[in-house]
């Protein structure tokens, strides 16, 4: 997997679902994360990948989505301090997955 971020911000969880699921399609990305602000009424989608995969995706996804994105970046090469953002929204996800498992259990 490349080392690129494409961060696609979206109005409504459900036009981020939808999003993701095109850049999942379109391309070799890899889910990040994702954050959601003001209720939910504003999703940041993160993904990974090549420069050229990351880019693919969020072009798509802008392009092809069911509400088009409020705001979209690709980072080709992020400074440190940007992956430990990404990698602190990342673990938030993660414990909350692992929590949700433990409970279907």
């Amino acid at each position: 997997m490349g080392n690129a971020y494409g961060f696609f911000e979206i109005p409504s969880t459900t036009a981020a679902i939808d999003a993701l699921d095109i850049m999942c399609k379109t391309a070799d990305v890899e889910f990040i994360t994702w954050e959601k602000k003001l209720g939910g009424r504003l999703v940041t989608i993160i993904i990974r990948g090549s420069v050229s995969d990351v880019t693919q995706a969020i072009e798509t996804a802008a392009h092809s989505a069911i509400k088009k994105p409020a705001a979209t970046v690709v980072i080709a090469n992020p400074h440190e301090e940007i992956i430990k953002l990404v990698k602190k929204s990342a673990s938030r996800l993660t414990n909350i997955s692992t929590a949700w498992n433990d409970e279907m259990e």
